[in-house]
């Protein structure tokens, strides 16, 4: 059976990939579970179109960035959280939490995808987080303090 990952898929693809798959698989789990939907000729159309809709968007976060790239480089975010005595935090910091201070305390929107870090930061102190994109990259500090 073919079908349109509406999601990426361990082991079978990313978002908006045209698959072939066993019935089973796709009519028991996959489609059940609001992964997938059948690939008909309509939703092949509706596929192109979100392709081409997505891709606008993305230039669009893109030029965002390029402008927000200028005062990136000065700027320093603080975000307090609760740690322990050794001064690991008890959650990590994702890339969204990051984004979102960044817009809060600076008005500078970065999508959460142009954020890089490895792993969650669980340490309190300075860190250095960059943001890559569009071909530019900058870095700002990011402040940890324990509640």
């Amino acid at each position: 059976m073919k079908i349109i990952l509406l999601k990426d898929v361990a082991k079978l693809g990313r978002k908006h990939d045209v698959k072939n798959v066993s019935d089973g698989h796709a009519l028991n789990l996959l489609i059940p579970q609001g992964l997938v939907i059948p690939a008909t000729p309509e939703a092949l159309k509706q596929l192109e179109i979100q392709k081409a809709k997505t891709e606008g968007q993305k230039k669009v976060h893109e030029g965002l960035l390029a402008q927000n790239m200028k005062n990136l480089g000065s700027t320093t975010i603080t975000i307090a959280g609760k740690a322990n005595e050794k001064g690991h935090l008890f959650a990590g910091l994702h890339r969204e939490v990051i984004a979102q201070e960044l817009s809060k305390q600076s008005g500078l929107q970065i999508d959460p995808s142009f954020i890089q870090v490895e792993h969650p930061i669980k340490e309190i102190g300075e860190h250095q987080v960059e943001v890559k994109g569009g071909g530019k990259s900058a870095k700002f500090t990011l402040v940890v303090k324990a509640v």
